[in-house]
């Protein structure tokens, strides 16, 4: 008997199991795949280390802390934060305005789109009139027509995959919305809820400092933090177990069925932690909580391909310094954006070479997923042809990795679907969901929610040990 079964080792997985074990409760967490890490993905070839899936993450306190338990803290890699972001707007990249007075001088707004924005962010903004926004309306109505279109949206393509006209402000940026619900207004919002805010404890002497803004990662790829998690977990980590089918007993426990390379295996647990994505765990609570079932079924992934290139130094109208480009919608570029992957993690290519990792497809661009992969390069290379390259030469492919079902999008009605998955869930008490369609798609978040998944555990466990 099992204090808790966790299904699926991907990163949030992989966290809540690690909290678990640290706090001496009986678990087991199973893959279905060979390896651990889930859409985490590095490799290496021809003195090249690249990404696959995600590329980076924000050095947030949990992350950090994972990091050092599992012995990696001299592995952690920081990016330069004053790296500028692009985004490509009437045939040239301009910088991301990341200050006031850079926020004056860009040359992404026009003069009345400047004003608008300062004005708006100040409170000055017409009433909202539907029960629900879209990003897209929201930032327009705060921000003006400019910011959404010229910042906000090509910044929701490029981390969601998503199209800002269908994503939900409130379900996928929480924090900014309820700014206007603290102050009227998001800069007076942001002023009352930092003076709300308890004073922050002092940080941990053990954990690396970092600076506002940094991106991470590690020495030899993200893949060094989850297989670090795995080597924790020792075998209390199965591989190669698919599960098919949950039941539930008379005492309140559940029981999971698996397919393994030694037979078929069951394994009874008090508690149940599902962190795969939805549309499968949709098919693991269809006889034990329908209506979740049919909520989690609605939740959406586009596809999305990634694309890792390379081309010599020379091939380029300009000195690569910065994080990269973003791509908006209007602009006649397919690619969402790309990642100038050289200089965001120096050391990681050849001399003479510039690595680009860049990104395709998403909810606007579906039919991705029905070209080959070197349709796909081909398309990646013209979009750089006319973005980065001086020279028509063709590039190094280094990977092309097409995700059928890449990121969940928190689309209109999304907060509803999950207060329906929860209200379900309530009625197989020990079933925990814990992945990245409730509350953030980053990896932070996926360790955040780990940790604080296992507490949750950790408490039902203590009140149900008899």
């Amino acid at each position: 008997m099992l204090d808790s079964l966790i299904i699926g080792a991907g990163i949030s997985g992989l966290s809540t199991a690690l909290a678990l074990k640290q706090k001496n409760k009986d678990i087991l967490i199973t893959e279905r795949q060979p390896r651990v890490g889930g859409n985490i993905i590095s490799n290496e070839a021809d003195g090249f280390l690249w990404e696959e899936g995600p590329n980076s993450f924000q050095p947030n306190e949990e992350m950090l802390k994972v990091a050092v338990e599992v012995g990696l803290k001299d592995q952690l890699v920081l990016a330069d934060r004053r790296l500028p972001r692009y985004v490509y707007w009437n045939n040239r990249l301009n910088a991301v305005p990341m200050s006031p007075p850079s926020a004056i001088t860009t040359g992404l707004l026009s003069p009345v789109g400047k004003l608008r924005a300062f004005f708006g962010a100040l409170g000055f903004v017409p009433a909202n009139l539907r029960d629900e926004e879209t990003i897209f309306q929201f930032v327009r109505r705060h921000l003006g027509p400019e910011v959404a279109e010229r910042l906000v949206s090509p910044f929701v393509s490029g981390v969601y995959a998503g199209d800002v006209h269908q994503l939900s402000m409130a379900a996928a940026f929480r924090r900014v919305f309820r700014l206007q619900d603290a102050g009227g207004g998001l800069v007076p919002g942001a002023i009352l809820s930092r003076k709300q805010q308890p004073p922050k404890p002092e940080p941990d002497p053990n954990l690396p400092k970092v600076k506002r803004g940094e991106l991470g990662s590690f020495r030899e790829g993200l893949k060094q933090l989850p297989t670090a998690i795995a080597q924790h977990l020792n075998d209390q980590l199965k591989l190669n177990w698919a599960v098919t089918r949950l039941e539930r007993t008379p005492q309140n426990t559940y029981i999971a069925h698996f397919d393994t390379p030694d037979g078929p295996q069951q394994v009874e647990t008090r508690s149940l932690v599902l962190t795969t994505p939805a549309y499968i765990t949709a098919d693991l609570l269809t006889p034990l909580a329908p209506q979740a079932s049919q909520a989690l079924n609605q939740i959406d992934y586009p596809p999305v391909a990634c694309v890792v290139i390379a081309y010599p130094d020379n091939a380029f109208t300009r000195p690569l310094k910065g994080f990269g480009n973003l791509n908006p919608r209007t602009q006649g570029i397919r690619t969402l954006g790309t990642i100038w992957s050289s200089t965001l993690f120096p050391g990681r290519n050849p001399q003479g070479w510039q690595m680009l990792t860049n990104f395709i497809g998403g909810a606007t661009d579906r039919d991705i997923a029905q070209l080959s992969p070197e349709e796909i390069v081909q398309a990646v290379h013209q979009d750089l042809q006319g973005v980065l390259l001086a020279k028509d030469i063709q590039p190094k492919v280094l990977a092309v990795r097409l995700w059928e079902r890449a990121i969940p999008q928190y689309t209109l009605g999304h907060l509803d679907r999950l207060e329906t998955i929860a209200n379900a869930l309530e009625s197989v008490p020990g079933v925990f969901l814990c992945a990245n369609y409730t509350d953030g798609v980053a990896l932070g978040d996926c360790v955040r929610r780990g940790r604080e998944t296992a507490e949750t555990i950790e408490s039902y466990c203590s009140r149900h040990e008899n």
